[in-house]
């Protein structure tokens, strides 16, 4: 979808005080889920604590984000049996467009997208699973098995056709992309061209005080980051760890959540309501 490619920065250290797989797994759903809410494209997590390995928080995170991201139609093709996806079956569905309940072919609508992987190479092209009972063939063969591909029905009948459209050409949201970055936060910044770097903390600037400006900025840019921090350690505990300065490296830090009635907001809560401001403006 074109318009303004909006990505959230969550910490490792968001299920580290969190004991139990099921509690670990039900904290990333509500994560996913709130992106998909408020169209997210990109979720990239990072680690937050520089003296600890945090390599195995990070590729849970990611696991269960990507495999959330995944319509069920392929969940078994693109996800090995992992200790990791234990609880995966209390991860709340998605419903976006990129998750169709659709499973038969004779229902299938020409122009319709689809989520896809190739599963074989033939002569005219490739063969292409899209989650109903047959496969539809791809006239391209730059393909390898088992990629992942969004396509777009051409030809419906005895034999669907696909042609591939990239994400950008598919003309409404179509789920978040995820990654890992593994060194730090301020890397994550300095390595990408963001127009604008926006971080939640409850040490930030009350929201409404500079709305003004904040809308303004945020209407004109097109390539937006959102970090967040841990429960126990904010964004200016972890930009201290990192010698970085975060109001130097950020074009506005925020409280979106003033006068908060508990002591600590949770991450996945900071998320929603952030986002759920944020959101009001976004065009």
């Amino acid at each position: 979808m074109i318009g303004k490619n909006l990505t959230i920065a969550i910490p490792a250290s968001i299920i580290s005080s969190t004991p139990h797989l099921r509690e670990k797994t039900t904290k990333i759903g509500l994560i996913g889920r709130a992106a998909s809410i408020f169209r997210v494209d990109k979720i990239i997590i990072f680690p937050d604590k520089p003296k600890i390995d945090q390599s195995k928080e990070i590729d849970f995170i990611v696991t269960l984000l990507k495999y959330m991201n995944t319509p069920q139609y392929l969940r078994k093709k693109l996800f090995e049996l992992d200790a990791k996806l234990k609880f995966a079956g209390i991860l709340p569905p998605l419903r976006t467009p990129n998750h169709p309940i659709n499973s038969k072919s004779r229902n299938l609508r020409s122009g319709e997208y689809r989520d896809g992987i190739i599963v074989k190479k033939v002569k005219n092209g490739m063969l292409v699973d899209i989650g109903v009972e047959k496969l539809a063939l791809l006239r391209e063969t730059h393909w390898l098995i088992g990629d992942h591909v969004n396509s777009q029905i051409i030809k419906t009948g005895n034999q669907i056709e696909v042609q591939t459209m990239s994400k950008e050409e598919i003309p409404f949201y179509w789920g978040f992309s995820v990654f890992a970055e593994k060194n730090s936060l301020n890397n994550l910044i300095k390595n990408n061209n963001f127009d604008l770097i926006i971080g939640a903390s409850k040490k930030g600037i009350d929201f409404n005080s500079n709305l003004s400006e904040i809308v303004d900025k945020w209407k004109k840019a097109n390539n937006i980051i959102m970090e967040f921090g841990a429960p126990n350690r904010g964004l200016f505990e972890i930009a201290k760890d990192e010698g970085m300065d975060l109001k130097k490296h950020t074009d506005f830090v925020v409280n979106t959540i003033p006068n908060q009635g508990t002591e600590t907001v949770r991450t996945e809560e900071a998320l929603i309501a952030t986002l759920a401001i944020f959101n009001s403006y976004r065009i």
